[in-house]
């Protein structure tokens, strides 16, 4: 038996983000009861979204695949057919019987490593904030920050969602109006680095991820490719 969750994720239904949603709203059912946090189910069993038929194809068995892939600017990390940006899900390798699950996002004007997986459980374990995944980032920001400004951001801003910080803040150069930071923090909140940044009133021009957890972003990728890597190396 497995928890209702991951067993459509692994179907490649939903994320499990997405499944738990519906479960809360009453949307989904099983065999004609309604979904329950924590339900687990076998497979063969009768879902329904909002009372109709659920299609769901059995997980197919195979191993993880893990990739990396350099995300270009203006590229969206969504799988909504009415985005009027290109997704990048364009341009990663075609499954059967599975979908690629993207290990966070980066959204339309950031740049860099964006790891997917075809094993929701990995993925879902690289994101949970318990598991303190560290990401790394290259930021220009406009200005030249002051002594105090990156003593607090590593110390800790409150945001409208509660505080964050980084847990390092180095400098890497720049000229004119802007400069290079390296920074690394072990959450990934919506538009965090760019919200602690404009908190200490420095907009972001650039921001390229180059870490995740352990894998980096391989320097010979070019943007808009991808490079498959060993599930191991998350073990």
């Amino acid at each position: 038996m497995i928890r209702i969750q991951k067993y459509l994720a692994d179907a490649g239904v939903a994320s499990r983000r997405k499944v738990e949603g519906w479960i809360a709203a009453g949307r989904l059912s099983v065999n004609g009861r309604p979904a329950v946090p924590g339900l687990r189910v076998a497979g063969g069993e009768r879902f329904q979204l909002d009372g109709r038929l659920l299609p769901v194809r059995p997980p197919v068995e195979s191993a993880a695949r893990v990739i990396a892939y350099n995300k270009p600017e203006g590229e969206l990390v969504t799988r909504d057919s009415r985005a009027k940006h290109p997704t990048v899900f364009a341009s990663l390798p075609k499954l059967r019987g599975k979908r690629w699950v993207a290990v966070g996002r980066l959204d339309l004007n950031s740049s860099g490593l964006l790891l997917l997986t075809t094993d929701g459980g990995l993925a879902h374990r690289l994101m949970h904030p318990s598991f303190g995944m560290e990401r790394e980032y290259l930021v220009r920001v406009l200005g030249q920050p002051g002594a105090g400004a990156l003593k607090r951001l590593a110390e800790g801003v409150m945001l409208e969602d509660g505080p964050a910080r980084f847990d390092s803040v180095a400098e890497q150069g720049g000229s004119g109006a802007n400069r290079w930071y390296r920074v690394v923090l072990s959450e990934g909140r919506h538009r965090v680095v760019r919200r602690l940044w404009s908190a200490q009133g420095h907009a972001v021009s650039r921001l390229v991820r180059i870490r995740y957890g352990p894998a980096r972003l391989p320097r010979d990728l070019p943007r808009g490719r991808w490079r498959e890597l060993a599930p191991a190396l998350f073990a």
